[in-house]
């Protein structure tokens, strides 16, 4: 399997790969998945219509693979990742993160850790430069932009419209205007930093504060480095919510990302029903990923009605 990966032909369009002790592995790319078959010198992909003919010959994952591909994710050295492991997740560098799931160890009922681990998603950070382009101008309120909530499942693609965003809106190319955009990047999925410099092009003019928890680096951001626009990804917990609304009362604009795959969705989330009846965020862009891989935009103003793109 070592042989296969250091070929780099199957990576191209890949968005995750699966992998769980004693079942196939499965790369998932935008409108397919595809699973590894035959033996060490015969590797090759089937695709998901093919499964059945090639499902006796898939390559099915074993335990050593697994503790293989910890060792080298982790550069042998597991346990400096022992915080991260227990919210469920490794980010590596690049800003690759890797969702891990096995048997948890629970300390006075709180989990301590998980051990072993028997299934990695290792989901692919791509940087899209341009695929924010056609909804810059919608979100765009004078010289800054409206208070703006990007909404879809998961593996939509959230993370990777924020990020372009941030970039053309720190760059001056979404309106002629240089903007100051500070960053909380929990997972460093967004910046992809490495030793505290982002990876990923940010823009000149975009401040990050990397492995902090939303809502602490939020108030800190405020606090220190005068923000126009603060982007988060992946709101959630009630104190980022409410580290939001502090946000909103300083004069920050905020761009985020939430899960919510409609609009039915977005009004049964407490915070959301609430900052939707206040009017505290002007636009709404949900992401929809189609069966054809591609990403369909719907934006909606305050009111809920639909802004053409």
């Amino acid at each position: 399997m070592r042989t296969f990966f250091q070929d780099d032909t199957w990576q191209s369009g890949l968005e995750e790969i699966r992998v769980r002790v004693g079942q196939p592995i499965e790369f998932c790319y935008g409108s397919d998945n595809c699973y590894l078959t035959g033996k060490e010198k015969e590797q090759m992909f089937c695709s998901e219509k093919d499964y059945r003919r090639w499902e006796k010959d898939l390559y099915h994952a074993t335990e050593a693979d697994l503790r293989e591909m910890l060792n080298y994710i982790s550069n042998y050295s597991l346990y400096a990742y022992k915080e991260e492991i227990k919210q469920g997740y490794i980010t590596i560098e690049g800003g690759h993160r890797v969702g891990v799931a096995g048997q948890t160890v629970l300390v006075d009922g709180k989990i301590a850790g998980i051990s072993p681990i028997m299934f990695l998603n290792i989901r692919i950070a791509h940087e899209k430069c341009g695929c924010a382009r056609k909804i810059l101008p919608l979100i765009r309120q004078r010289d800054s932009i409206y208070n703006t909530l990007i909404l879809s499942m998961p593996g939509a693609g959230k993370t990777t419209l924020l990020r372009d965003s941030i970039r053309a809106l720190s760059n001056g190319e979404a309106y002629g205007i240089r903007l100051k955009v500070c960053v909380v990047d929990e997972r460093s999925e967004i910046a992809a930093s490495f030793h505290g410099v982002p990876q990923n092009d940010m823009g000149p003019r975009t401040d990050v504060m990397d492995g902090c928890g939303k809502a602490e680096g939020m108030q800190l951001l405020i606090r220190s480095m005068s923000p126009q626009i603060i982007a988060v990804d992946e709101l959630g917990a009630e104190s980022d919510f409410y580290a939001v609304e502090q946000a909103l009362n300083c004069g920050s604009r905020v761009l985020g990302t939430i899960h919510a795959g409609n609009m039915k969705e977005l009004s049964e989330k407490p915070y959301l029903k609430r900052w939707m009846e206040r009017r505290l965020f002007q636009r709404f862009i949900f992401l929809e990923k189609e069966a054809d891989g591609r990403r369909k935009m719907q934006v909606y103003d305050e009111h809920m009605e639909r802004i053409t793109c």
